[in-house]
């Protein structure tokens, strides 16, 4: 099921960057964003590109994502009536709640005994994938590009010749030989 128009396909881009912002949150793009609710600094999984890993083939999500955005903003709509909640008509019902409600509503989704847990808990997968590992793209070109996700776990960036090596043992001590066939590079014969 494809989005009917482009309106339709803005709302559900909206919807989705407003769950990938609760699930790893970051800063407004500009001071009008909406599907950002601009708790945290720098950038978050939107900035990383959860909206493009959503999308790719690869991932198998791609077709369901206008049902996901339809049914999230279903489940916004009856959590706000529960809850008492005015929702502004302007934007897509998940996206006008506030921060706090939108971590409660994703909570509730994703914890234990809910009967759509499994397909909201991927869905977040997919926003932490974004951020953890900028999977869209390649980790030289990320990198180079400032990935906000890389950057902040202080993933290093490879020696000028494009190759990374490790000086230092992770531990501090060498665990293993290496096998007598690899090359100097680093690579298996």
């Amino acid at each position: 099921m494809q989005p009917e128009t482009p309106a339709d396909d803005q709302a559900m881009i909206m919807t989705l960057e407003a769950w990938a912002d609760t699930i790893i949150p970051g800063e407004k793009r500009w001071p009008e964003d909406r599907a950002i609710a601009g708790v945290s600094t720098g950038g978050g999984s939107v900035a990383a590109g959860a909206i493009e890993v959503l999308q790719t083939d690869a991932g198998g999500l791609a077709p369901a994502l206008p049902h996901l955005a339809n049914s999230l903003n279903g489940h916004a709509t009856a959590y706000a009536a529960e809850q008492g909640l005015t929702l502004d008509d302007d934007v897509p019902p998940f996206v006008a709640l506030a921060s706090e409600h939108r971590i409660a509503l994703v909570d509730r989704l994703c914890k234990p005994g809910h009967p759509e847990k499994q397909t909201w808990v991927n869905l977040a997968v997919f926003s932490n994938m974004a951020f953890d590992t900028g999977t869209h793209l390649s980790t030289p070109a990320a990198l180079a590009a400032g990935h906000p996700g890389l950057t902040h776990i202080g993933f290093r960036k490879p020696d000028a010749d494009g190759i990374w090596r490790f000086p230092d043992y992770t531990y501090h001590r060498q665990l293993a030989q290496p096998h007598p066939d690899t090359t100097p590079s680093g690579s298996p014969a």
